[in-house]
């Protein structure tokens, strides 16, 4: 058997690793090792105090030593994509491609329109717990886009602890600072994932934007996706297909 790919992967704010990417990894098999790794605000009771983005990229640093990971490839969603770019400014070195699928930030260089979304999702944060999570799906969607309805039965035990973790994020992602010119020296591949039916003033204009950051950026767009249904859980086959080209190619 040819080697299998090295893989680390990062969720979002609400699901955790493993069921986020259950259907992926079955599609990808014994083609990959890998290791699907929860998001470090997540490691308590309540998000670390000094939470950041850096937080979560030395989370991933750790976790690649610990299984001898020399160089891997990265695949972020949502939070998990803003902390693989972070990662990334920091250590892509160790990285031989980049995968994002719709990361939930890209730096604080926004324009007009992302500048009033992001004040949109700052305004959510005194809210309860409801109230918020609601006007946190509902502002990452295409206008006129119904969100996914809540599973049945009472709620997992982990979702008690997402409002306040993706609260965090939010903070993180308002006084963090994302080095873009260490993007740009980044010559690896990197693959972005993009909703059709996601925030085209969130999603699409950070596609534009790492386009001109990144010497090798691909866009792939899932024209039936949106931010809370994404491919790796609803498309596996199609993802799983445009990850092993990326990482073939980066490992050619």
């Amino acid at each position: 058997m040819a080697n299998r790919h090295r893989v680390v992967l990062l969720p979002g704010g609400v699901m955790p690793a493993e069921p986020a990417y259950a259907s992926l990894l079955a599609v990808l098999g014994d083609r990959v090792e890998s290791v699907a790794k929860d998001l470090e605000v997540y490691s308590g009771d309540q998000p670390p105090p000094d939470f950041s983005l850096d937080t979560d990229a030395e989370g991933v640093l750790r976790e690649a030593d610990l299984h001898g990971f020399d160089r891997f490839h990265l695949v972020g969603y949502s939070g998990g994509g803003a902390s693989s770019l972070a990662f990334t400014a920091l250590h892509g070195e160790r990285l031989l491609s980049l995968a994002l699928l719709e990361p939930a930030w890209a730096g604080n260089e926004r324009t007009p329109t992302e500048e009033a979304l992001f004040q949109r999702f700052r305004a959510l944060e005194p809210l309860p717990p409801d109230k918020f999570m609601a006007g946190f799906v509902r502002l990452q969607l295409d206008p006129g886009v119904e969100p996914p309805p809540p599973p049945q039965g009472p709620p997992p035990a982990w979702m008690a602890k997402r409002p306040a973790g993706i609260r965090a994020f939010i903070n993180a992602f308002n006084n963090g600072y994302l080095d873009l010119e260490a993007l740009r020296a980044f010559d690896r591949p990197v693959y972005f994932a993009l909703g059709g039916r996601s925030n085209p003033d969130y999603f699409s204009r950070m596609a534009e934007q790492l386009a001109t950051i990144f010497s090798d950026f691909t866009v792939e767009t899932f024209p039936e996706r949106h931010h809370f249904d994404p491919p790796h859980r609803i498309e596996p086959e199609r993802l799983s297909h445009s990850l092993l080209t990326l990482w073939e190619r980066a490992e050619s």
